[in-house]
């Protein structure tokens, strides 16, 4: 089965693939600006958006998922952008098929294995029985009552969908992700060193990279360059999308 993506321009191609709860929509007004330049494709991984659902989740098969689509698009080299868990899926994809990478952006996000948290969004999510609120008003409070704080409710608020017969259910496969969250956290082996050009961007209010962090990129990825986006916390498209897009394409053009 081929992953739900959505195009904008033409030109070289450029996947663009989100993080873990997210989907292609995250990334429509960032896309549509890069399109200016270049022939985008968003992509919703596996068990996220409009994709399939599977009980399997790791990045082996995510970097698998995205070979087909390619293939499917007939792209044999592309370059590719990824935010957090999507950053993850192209490091895997660079050191699985390096020959099919232009160029690669990971946003805020390093190779390791990070402990996690997110229990608190899953149990909230999972506790939510979807088939007795009568308004997405009702399950926005629900959730708002458990985590507390509104840009994270909003951000899950997208992944709801609401059927003809008046019930809900949520976009995301919830259970297989819950299930496979080890799988999530966990960090991409990299016992060769990559060759590929790879721009990693955090943060500046972000503690995802570290700087021990950053030694290690330099180690795993030898034409890597760390930049840091100021005033810029974990989705740094959505706080600081302008200074983003300057950023990849000075990186991609170059």
């Amino acid at each position: 089965m081929n992953l739900n993506y959505k195009q904008y321009g033409e030109g070289e191609p450029v996947i663009i693939l989100h993080g873990l709860l997210g989907m292609l929509d995250n990334w429509h007004s960032f896309a549509k600006s890069l399109s200016q330049n270049y022939w985008v494709i968003s992509v919703d991984q596996r068990n996220h958006g409009k994709s399939f659902h599977s009980e399997d989740f790791n990045y082996k098969l995510l970097s698998k998922d995205l070979l087909a689509l390619l293939k499917h698009l007939d792209i044999n080299k592309c370059h590719q952008i990824g935010h957090s868990m999507g950053g993850k899926t192209v490091m895997q994809f660079v050191k699985d098929h390096p020959q099919m990478v232009a160029k690669a952006v990971v946003v805020d996000i390093a190779p390791r294995t990070y402990t996690g948290n997110h229990n608190e969004i899953f149990n909230a999510l999972l506790n939510i029985d979807l088939r007795q609120p009568s308004s997405r008003k009702e399950v926005q409070e629900e959730l708002m009552n458990e985590l507390g704080e509104m840009s994270i409710v909003l951000f899950l608020m997208k992944n709801l969908n609401r059927h003809t017969d008046g019930s809900y259910s949520w976009k995301a496969n919830i259970p297989a992700l819950y299930n496979n969250y080890q799988n999530i956290i966990n960090g991409i082996e990299i016992t060769k060193p990559v060759k590929n050009e790879v721009l990693f961007v955090k943060g500046g209010n972000s503690k995802y990279i570290s700087n021990k962090d950053s030694d290690d990129i330099s180690k795993m990825f030898l034409h890597s360059n760390l930049i840091t986006i100021e005033n810029a916390g974990h989705w740094v498209h959505a706080e600081k999308a302008d200074e983003l897009l300057t950023v990849i394409n000075e990186f991609l053009a170059d």
